[in-house]
């Protein structure tokens, strides 16, 4: 694993990072890392860009990476982008979730609020793909496509803890019941994929308790 990579996911995404002490095998560990760092990659664009233009950019830039990575051609050299293929090369995971990962983003470019649909298939595209993406890495004979609702859960959750926590829709609702129901699918290597969003759905205060809710998810298999 790369111990940058690791490092960076531990300040910038502490949730997950402590979903992926959970999984067993460290390569497999630096390949989900990789995963969650190319996702805070993404999330970077529209927040250090001066203006969308600027952002819209830099998310052709990953798209472009994409491309190196699939059509087999030398991949630039950024260490996100290298484990990022090599994650790829090892589990022959599909072009369609890091795909779906970057059109999630242009919607922040825009600055009108998001209905809560929006915020949904927002969540879907970005915090549900990335999770779908591990899951298969970690278990690609499961069903990778259960770790969906979780993941975005747990991405709404960041955005606006109270439409999970206290959720004031049928849609929210819905999404929570989903996430609930997926989690249950996945098998014991695949569930780390979504251990975090216990955090979205039972918030914890104190370091010690996120460790405690995750640790308690990941024994139960359930969120």
């Amino acid at each position: 694993m790369s111990d940058d990579l690791d490092d960076l996911i531990r300040r910038t995404d502490p949730d997950r990072w402590l979903s992926s002490r959970f999984v067993a095998d460290g390569g497999l560990r630096a390949d989900a890392v990789a995963i969650y760092a190319y996702d805070h990659e993404l999330a970077r664009a529209p927040r250090v860009a001066s203006n969308p233009l600027l952002a819209e950019i830099r998310l052709t830039w990953w798209r472009e990476a994409l491309d190196e990575i699939y059509e087999g051609r030398h991949v630039r050299h950024h260490p996100t982008a290298q484990a990022l293929a090599a994650a790829v090369a090892r589990h022959g995971l599909s072009r369609a979730p890091l795909e779906a990962m970057i059109d999630g983003r242009y919607r922040e470019l825009d600055a009108t609020p998001m209905t809560e649909t929006e915020v949904l298939e927002w969540a879907r595209q970005t915090g549900g793909r990335a999770a779908e993406a591990v899951a298969y890495i970690l278990d690609p004979r499961g069903p990778s496509d259960a770790a969906l609702d979780a993941g975005a859960v747990w991405a709404m959750g960041r955005r606006d803890p109270a439409l999970v926590s206290k959720p004031a829709s049928d849609l929210s609702a819905a999404l929570t019941v989903g996430a609930r129901a997926g989690a249950r699918r996945l098998g014991v290597r695949a569930f780390p994929a979504v251990a975090h969003a216990a955090l979205a759905l039972h918030p914890a205060r104190t370091e010690l308790g996120k460790r405690l809710r995750v640790t308690w998810a990941v024994a139960r298999g359930r969120i």
